[in-house]
């Protein structure tokens, strides 16, 4: 079977962590039987110094006519001068809305073998942790509209912004239900994330999930404020299955599970429209720092290519492959270089993570 893949490597470790997934990817294909044909396109940084656009039209016309797009990472403070509406973050906007992108799947999972290398106590995370975090990606505070009023001598307040939060009962619908499909296959469990005290934005949102959970009633619905579930995931994350949220809600918590699991270099993400298409890419940023050192660990792009061949391509064999070619690399004793080692392992670098992980296959 022939699949077409855009590959958007983008800026700072993007190029190579998307390489060794490619290399992973290709492994796959020669095992059970596929081609992978990759449409490389510019987004981002790299976009801007070729174009002068962060996100050229080519780039979009490519991936609305690929299966899916694979996306390293953006930005860099090469382009912090760049105005606001041409920055290389302003191309992830761009592309998630071009695309229809409006759920975004987080998963936090916790490996045995990583374990230690949680800041939380051993204790919290036995038994294992695997939660789900379901983010609105197209609405919210991002999409809304933002304004920079200048300074008036007509008072001492100086500059004045702001930014406005905006949802429709169908966006909120649309996200609630893949959280509760999700669930269905899972645990069962929605925890639905907001701030109604306080906002009518959450507290539309908190009545339109109740709506949808009521077509589901297998599944547990649970209600808690933003600030309580940032406490909750650190204090008993286990509590959780799927918890589904708005778009600046689900980007901070989803990164605070991150830290949760032992590292950001191990988890993945998919972001999804109606239908199969989607979406996928590493929830770590473009760490320009370390951009060039062999240093970056390419483990989180390698599962959003799982992600990708079980959500957009249908490859469900395949997908299980990468995941357990990853457990049987940790279980080895092998780790990257941000990943807490012990004595007895060994630690390497980024293309040897990924000639070791193909091998596992």
């Amino acid at each position: 079977m022939r699949y077409n893949i855009t590959v958007l490597a983008g800026d700072g470790i993007g190029p190579e962590v998307v390489a060794e997934t490619l290399k992973v990817l290709d492994k796959v294909g020669a095992k059970f039987g596929h081609e992978f044909n990759y449409d490389h396109c510019l987004i981002g940084g790299a976009a801007i110094d070729a174009t002068g656009e962060c996100l050229p039209k080519e780039t979009v016309d490519k991936a609305l006519a690929s299966d899916a797009v694979l996306l390293g990472a953006v930005g860099g403070p090469k382009w912090d001068s760049q105005p606001a509406n041409n920055r290389p973050e302003k191309a992830l906007l761009g592309i998630r809305k071009a695309l229809n992108l409006y759920a975004n799947l987080r998963p936090a999972v916790v490996f045995d073998e990583l374990k230690d290398a949680s800041p939380l106590k051993s204790e919290i995370l036995d038994g294992g942790l695997d939660i789900l975090i379901v983010r609105e990606l197209t609405g919210g505070i991002y999409f809304g509209e933002h304004a920079l009023k200048p300074a008036s001598p007509d008072n001492d307040l100086g500059e004045v912004a702001y930014d406005i939060e905006e949802y429709s009962q169908m966006e909120i619908r649309r996200i609630a239900r893949v959280a509760f499909d999700l669930a269905m296959k899972r645990g069962k469990k929605v925890t639905s994330v907001d701030k109604a005290n306080v906002l009518e934005s959450s507290r539309l949102w908190r009545r339109t999930v109740a709506e949808v959970a009521a077509e589901y009633p297998e599944v547990e619905l649970d209600n808690l404020y933003v600030d309580n579930a940032a406490m909750q995931l650190v204090r008993a994350p286990k509590q959780f299955d799927v918890i589904v949220t708005s778009n600046i809600f689900g980007d901070i918590l989803s990164d605070e599970a991150s830290q949760i699991t032992g590292s950001i270099g191990m988890l993945p993400s998919a972001s999804l429209t109606e239908g199969s298409f989607g979406m996928y890419e590493p929830v770590h940023g473009s760490a320009p720092d370390i951009a060039g050192t062999g240093k970056a660990n390419p483990i989180a792009t390698i599962l959003s290519a799982a992600m990708m061949l079980r959500y957009s391509l249908g490859l469900k064999e395949e997908a299980d492959a990468i995941e357990a070619a990853v457990d049987k690399f940790l279980k080895a004793g092998y780790r990257t270089f941000d990943l807490q080692a012990a004595p007895e392992h060994k630690v390497v670098g980024t293309e040897e993570t990924g000639d070791l992980i193909a091998e596992m296959i």
